[in-house]
């Protein structure tokens, strides 16, 4: 397989989990009939965003991992002959919890999860008060369309988990997203966010030769607090190749995006670009270290 293509389906919150599966099977048909064969969905598709509160109550929509969440995904996976990614809410154990992406390969099976390592506590992302950090390291998963590299959106920011993952020999980095403005950002701030959040990504493509996928939630989630003033998720998944060049980028509504990924590239640009050989791995002892004070 040289060329992949690859599915992202953006949309915005349904309502209840059955009313956001329903969506997400209708759209997984869809992206399998225009030709997808990697499928990746958005950060937490099947709720709202519910991080911008804390509530003990919402804890009751986690689920365990093996559960009705892979089982859901499995079903459709085995049914259009796709692999997909999908990103859950783990309950592990009581008082225990992950936002966890998962790999389901076209037979239905989970093949591989990843627990987001980067936990964010910003206003309106109190993500901290529901998720314990990932254990599991960077770890890419093996598929049947090539070596996954999948991470979760804040750890979109950080070039390290980008690196691990592809030290490791990941062939595809995929990152589920829910990212937004909130209604005090001016038109210039948010277009300074949105170019942020593209370019730090692409970057990740160009730093470590190879394609990176992002699917983000879209449209607006009024915050449960009457005076917070609620997330406008900005859309505009994208794919890159591994020179960073987009491949395909969504708008600001729903909509099933393609992109065609060139699975040898990777490969062609590394030798133009040898960026892992002339790494200065003697010279780095300091990097494990919070600040250099």
């Amino acid at each position: 397989m040289n060329t992949l293509t690859v599915a992202l389906i953006q949309h915005e919150n349904q309502g209840t989990v059955e009313q956001n599966r329903a969506y997400i099977a209708e759209q997984i048909a869809v992206a399998a009939g225009r030709g997808g064969k990697l499928i990746l969905l958005q950060e937490l598709h099947d709720e709202r965003y519910f991080c911008q509160s804390e509530d003990t109550d919402v804890f009751d929509l986690a689920e365990p991992i093996p559960g009705p969440g892979t089982e859901f995904l499995g079903n459709l996976a085995r049914q259009h002959e796709v692999v997909i990614v999908g990103s859950l809410f783990e309950r592990r154990a009581p008082g225990l919890h992950h936002n966890t992406a998962v790999v389901i390969e076209t037979d239905g099976s989970l093949v591989g999860r990843y627990r987001k390592m980067h936990i964010p506590d910003d206003p309106g992302f109190h993500e901290k008060f529901y998720f314990t950090p990932g254990d599991l390291g960077f770890t890419p998963i093996d598929t049947s369309v090539g070596r996954l590299g999948v991470l979760v959106c804040w750890d979109q920011w950080y070039p390290e988990a980008a690196r691990l993952m592809a030290m490791a020999g990941a062939e595809i980095l995929l990152y589920p997203t829910a990212i937004g403005w909130d209604s005090s950002d001016d038109t210039d701030e948010q277009q300074r966010q949105l170019d942020a959040w593209q370019t730090v990504q692409r970057a990740h493509a160009v730093a470590n030769g190879i394609p990176v996928i992002s699917c983000n939630r879209v449209g607006f989630e009024p915050s449960p607090h009457t005076d917070a003033p609620g997330i406008e998720f900005w859309g505009h998944s994208f794919a890159c190749g591994p020179q960073g060049e987009l491949l395909a980028e969504a708008g600001q509504r729903a909509e099933v995006l393609l992109a065609e990924v060139d699975l040898q590239r990777g490969e062609t640009v590394r030798r133009i670009w040898p960026f892992l050989r002339d790494r200065r791995i003697d010279a780095y002892q300091d990097l494990p270290k919070r600040y250099l004070d």
